[in-house]
This record gives C-alpha cells, sequence and structure tokens, in this order.
C-alpha cells in the first residue's frame, strides 16, 4: 500500500498548483486524475482529423500570476497571447461594436450608439477596476470561521480592510453588484443597448441565470478581476491551448518530485476514527495518506466518495441543497475558412477574428434565452460566444484552416420535459449554428466536423456537474465562507484531514489556481492527524 505526506483528487489546474505548493514544501505528494489526460477542463485534445483545441476552458485571464511565476511557467515555455480588443458583438447585418484595443478606440466605437456611454465608460472602468482590486485581494485570502465567535468576526474584519478602508462609492458599488441584478447595475450607468450587452456577458457566462436575477451582478465582476501580463482585466490565447497551461503545471510538479497517477478513478475516501486515512481506487487499490485535498466538485466528493454515515446530518443537507448546473452548451467546431460577418466582410484574418466574438445582442436577448431555457430545455436563440484561436496559433488546424470554439448559453442542466440531453442534443446544436450563420452566412457550409458537449458530456467527461464550469454556483450564499458550505470556507471539510482545493472553494470558478495555492497554505499550517 502506497504512502503520502498529501494526496489530491484530481488532475485539474487547481489540482496540480495544490500539489506544486505541498512540494515545494516539502511534502511527498500524488496526484490522481480519473482520465488518462491530466488537466481536467483545461485540456488540448484533438477533435477531428489534423484539428486541436481547448476542449472545455478556452481562454485565459484569472490565472493568478503568483502562480504563473513561482511555478515558472513562461520559463518552462509557456506563452499567452493577448486579444488584440476584447469582444466583437455582430448587432445587425449592418452594425457591430467593438470593444478593447484601448479606451479611446472603445469610445469611439461607443459614440455611434450613445455620446453620454462614451463619456461615461471611463468612470466606470475606474470603479470597476477599484472593486475588482478588493476581490483580487479577498481572493488570495483564507475565508474565517465565523462560527469562531468574536475571533471570527475579528478575522473577518482584518480580511476585509481594505475594503473598510475604501471610499463610500466604493463600498456601495460592491454592494450593489452582490445584490443587484447584472440589467440594474449596467442600467445606472449606460443607455444604450450595445454596452450593457457586451459588459452584461459576462454575467451570465457559466451561470444559468437571466441577467435580470438579483445576484447576477456578481459574476460580471467575477470575470474582471484577472489580469494577463500585468494589464488588469486583459483576456487571452495560451498558444497549444489551455491544455499547454495544466501540462506545463504537470512538468513543473513533476520535476519537484510529485507522483501523476492518470487512469485512476477515486471510488471512495478511506475514515478511520473520523479521519480520512487515504482512498480507494475503482480498481480496489488502497493508498494512504496524512492529508487528501478535493479538486473535484463537492457534490461528487461527499455525494459519491464518502460514507453518508461519516457525516453530521446538517452538513449533507447542506450539500444536499449545494446548487450546480450552469446551462453551458460547448461546441469545438474544425472550419474550412474563416467566418465571414455580414456586418464586418472578410474572410482573411482580421482584428475581430481574433476577439471574443459575442452573439447575444441586448440584454434582452439574454433574459428571453433564459426564459426560454427553463420553459423548453434551451434556447432557440441562444447566447454564442466564438474564439478562433487558430487565427494565433498556427499549431490547431491545418494551413489556410481553423478551429472554433463555440460557448453557449443557456441550456438547461436538466430539461423541463425529462428527456436526456443524450437523446436530443441534434436539436440545441442546430440552434447554435444557425444563431452563428445568421449572423456569418458562410459559418453553416464552413463546418469540417464538431465535438459536441452538452451539459450531459461536461459531466460525464469531466465531472462538471450540471455543465456546471464553476464546481457549484457563484452566488451570495455559496462564495467566501460559504463556499461550498457556511463555516467551510477556509479549506478545511468537515473530517478531519480532508480538505477543498477545487473551484468548489474560494474564490470559485475559473483558471485562478487560487483555490488550490489557498488549500496548500492552509494544509500546510495544520499537522498531521
Amino acid at each position: 500500500m502506497s504512502e503520502f505526506d498529501s494526496l489530491i483528487i484530481g488532475g485539474g489546474h487547481n489540482g496540480l498548483v495544490c500539489a506544486f505548493y505541498l512540494a515545494r514544501a516539502g511534502h511527498k505528494v500524488v496526484v490522481l486524475e480519473r482520465r488518462s489526460l491530466v488537466g481536467g477542463a483545461a485540456v488540448t485534445e484533438e477533435f477531428y482529423p489534423g484539428f486541436r483545441n481547448s476542449t472545455a476552458s478556452y481562454t485565459v485571464s484569472l490565472l493568478n500570476p503568483s502562480v504563473i511565476q513561482d511555478m515558472g511557467l513562461k520559463e518552462r515555455g509557456l506563452r499567452f497571447v493577448k486579444r488584440p480588443v476584447a469582444n466583437f458583438l455582430p448587432l445587425s447585418d449592418t452594425s457591430y461594436l467593438k470593444v478593447g484595443g484601448g479606451l479611446t478606440q472603445t469610445q469611439s466605437q461607443l459614440r455611434q450608439f450613445s455620446i453620454k456611454d462614451a463619456d461615461t465608460l471611463p468612470i466606470y472602468y475606474q470603479r470597476l477596476d477599484a472593486v475588482a482590486d478588493i476581490v483580487r485581494t479577498v481572493s488570495q485570502q483564507t475565508p474565517p470561521k465565523l462560527s469562531g465567535g468574536v475571533v471570527g468576526l475579528l478575522r473577518a474584519a482584518w480580511d476585509m480592510r481594505d475594503l473598510i478602508r475604501a471610499p463610500f462609492e466604493v463600498k456601495q458599488d460592491l454592494y450593489y453588484l452582490f445584490t443587484q441584478s447584472a440589467r440594474q447595475f449596467l442600467d445606472r450607468w449606460f443607455e444604450s443597448d450595445p454596452i450593457k450587452a457586451a459588459l452584461g456577458f459576462d454575467a451570465v457566462v457559466g451561470n444559468y441565470a437571466s441577467p435580470d436575477t438579483p445576484g447576477s451582478a456578481y459574476v460580471l465582476l467575477h470575470h474582471v478581476f484577472g489580469e494577463l501580463d500585468g494589464e488588469k482585466g486583459a483576456w487571452g490565447h495560451a498558444i497549444g491551448g489551455m491544455g499547454a497551461i495544466t501540462q506545463t503545471m504537470a512538468q513543473a510538479c513533476t520535476e519537484i518530485g510529485v507522483e501523476i497517477r492518470t487512469d485512476a478513478p477515486v471510488e471512495r475516501v478511506l475514515i478511520e476514527a473520523g479521519i480520512a486515512r487515504g482512498v480507494i481506487l475503482r480498481d480496489g487499490t488502497r493508498i494512504r495518506a496524512k492529508r487528501i485535498a478535493s479538486n473535484v466538485n463537492p457534490v461528487m466528493l461527499y455525494r459519491d466518495m464518502i460514507d453518508p454515515a461519516a457525516l453530521e446530518p446538517q452538513f449533507l443537507r447542506h450539500i444536499e441543497n449545494y446548487r450546480c448546473g450552469s446551462g453551458t452548451f460547448r461546441i469545438n467546431v474544425a472550419l474550412s475558412e474563416l467566418p465571414d460577418f455580414s456586418c464586418l466582410p472578410g474572410r482573411e484574418a482580421a482584428e475581430h477574428h481574433q476577439s471574443g466574438i459575442i452573439m447575444a445582442p441586448s440584454l434582452e436577448y439574454m433574459n428571453q434565452a433564459y426564459l426560454e431555457a427553463q420553459s423548453n430545455g434551451f434556447a432557440s436563440k441562444p447566447i454564442v460566444e466564438i474564439l478562433i484561436p487558430s487565427v494565433i496559433d498556427s499549431s490547431l488546424a491545418p494551413s489556410g484552416q481553423h478551429v472554433a470554439s463555440l460557448f453557449c448559453q443557456h441550456f438547461a442542466p436538466i430539461r423541463p420535459d425529462g428527456k436526456s440531453w443524450h437523446e436530443c442534443q441534434q436539436e440545441a446544436v442546430e440552434a447554435i449554428i444557425n444563431t452563428v450563420t445568421s449572423h456569418a452566412p458562410n459559418f453553416k457550409d464552413a463546418i469540417l466536423g464538431m465535438m459536441v458537449l452538452s451539459p450531459l458530456d461536461l459531466e460525464e467527461r469531466f465531472g462538471l456537474i450540471g455543465g456546471d464550469i464553476f464546481h457549484g454556483a457563484m452566488t451570495l450564499d455559496q462564495l467566501w465562507a460559504a463556499r461550498p458550505v457556511l463555516d467551510y470556507g477556509d479549506y478545511r471539510g468537515p473530517i478531519k484531514g480532508l480538505y477543498h482545493c477545487g473551484a468548489g472553494a474560494h474564490p470559485g470558478g475559473g483558471v485562478t489556481g487560487l483555490p488550490g495555492k489557498n488549500a496548500a497554505r492552509e494544509m500546510l499550517r495544520d499537522p498531521a492527524p
């Protein structure tokens, strides 16, 4: 029977980050990944002969700079390319909006819709940046145990010291972002639909909710607290796809002594006298460890891997009510040529082909997509974001051809008609392809092949329950000290020796590496049980 100081369940990016920091501190560490490829949802795979793409996770910004530096990812060859403009929104056959490429350029684009909004934009950015700075700080801290009485409250106050010292307007903005809908928040600032759509899109990414849902404004904020090469809020592409990030992480881990085992699905966590002591793999192999960190969805951990008798009934009820399901549908497409947009014609690579192409011209469009998904299972006119990484990364497709990521909302995690997504995903695929083709008429005919991942496919392939890319809804009741369960936000589970190091822990989803880094810090603080 193998024995380790620390064992990580799940070889996604957070698991690899956690393993690295533990090994750097001298721990003997093993990472167990159920797939044959390490990286979790951040992997690059061939999906059609000669065409490779980031299979699920598809763009980079939130990966914390300290993780990049500490793991030596750039020194090991990892390269990022920033988008020349952040987003391109086709609005009609003749109208579009580009956001990014500098404030002046965005203001110039916006003036065609509203001079007032163009003048307001820099103030909005400054205010949002001030709030995002606070979130960046809090995201790297361990949430307190609020049951700790005065000590817990003092710890919470200390962690929030930047917020306490902030100007009133920053406190007000943060309060509104946590409590208001995306539409309410953006209506306070802007009058034109295009800019509200461009900014509000982030509020529904991975969030099965309407932009009118209270609290949806926070998801907007969560997507902007990252940075790329020192530029706050910037987004880009990892050369080689998202798998280049996790493969480089795996290299850093291996070089420091971490053992990574693939094709090693965990069947059960071993608990002895109320202490987590190891795991049993599906093939019966037993592996012992002094500490165990879970990088899988909390529901998967406590529902599937732990004997319910080992858990308090109240904790079990919380897990049973933990909300997962982001309504995400993912398609990877091999293309014979680039999309030729009616509003900005051209099949040669241009600036807008290198951006995030958002097909959702207004917040009302997004709201209707959500309402239709609730009643029919999916939106006939879904929200679609396209990225075409092969425009800047020739390693992904044959010369002259391209790959595209179609990241789509809203598709009910559990269909209201009771059908399985395996039975009826084709109608959803057609709705997505038709939506794109309505803006780029050559798109459908340019498709050579595709990989389709419904919410159920994402769950079965990557363990993303309900297709939830965040390992749980990013709402106030499931954030900070309440992620995954209130008073267990400090990365320690209810069983001694068991920790949370994945996106189901603070600060939540996205390719940040912070749950893994923060969890490792707490694991190293605790004496071995």
